[in-house]
């Protein structure tokens, strides 16, 4: 059965030669051929929905080696954005935000020791090539006279346990004026009771 892509186009009495018909499947092809090519060079415009060789080609534009065997292509693309993106000035929050983006929200805190001249990373990251972007990251962004200082942070699980007991207190001092400093305790504790 002939694709009516091209057919539709021409006299009808062309649907009945078998030439014409074989012509039309070979250009309808050649057509949706040239039009995942088009949409290929559209997409490719764009970091977020470039192509395998389009992100190669920006990352050899900027000087990235990608190791395809541990990197995924989101990552890639994610690690080509953050180098577009880390131009001056830059800010605690600018950084911040970054590395939300790169990272994750809430898996990398930025923090500063402004004494000590420290600019303090603390992360939760378990795959070594978005913590090595974070390192050139924080290294490209951070002012010449602090020193970049990286934390691992482990997450984990916080139980805590409840319980509530009261305790009966015996003041042995009125505010009177009649009492001598140092002769008795403030106060006496008594027994504690477990309530919960």
């Amino acid at each position: 059965m002939a694709d009516h892509r091209i057919l539709k186009h021409l006299p009808e009495f062309y649907g009945n030669i078998e030439d014409f018909v074989g012509l039309a499947v070979t250009e309808t092809i050649e057509l949706n051929l040239m039009e995942d090519a088009f949409n290929q060079l559209f997409d490719d415009q764009f970091v977020m929905t470039s192509g395998l060789q389009a992100i190669k080609r920006r990352e050899k534009m900027l000087g990235i080696q990608a190791d395809p065997t541990t990197e995924t292509l989101d990552f890639r693309r994610r690690r080509i954005l953050n180098r577009y993106q880390t131009k001056p000035p830059f800010t605690i929050r600018y950084l911040q935000q970054l590395l939300d983006i790169l990272v994750g929200r809430g898996k990398a805190i930025v923090s500063r020791d402004l004494k000590n001249h420290l600019l303090i990373v603390t992360a939760n990251i378990d795959n070594a090539a978005v913590f090595k972007e974070v390192g050139r990251t924080v290294e490209v962004i951070k002012p010449a006279n602090m020193i970049y200082r990286q934390q691992t942070s482990l997450e984990d699980v916080i139980e805590l346990d409840e319980h509530i007991s009261t305790q009966v207190i015996t003041w042995n001092y009125k505010l009177e004026g009649s009492w001598l400093l140092g002769e008795k305790s403030f106060s006496d504790l008594g027994q504690e009771v477990v309530v919960k």
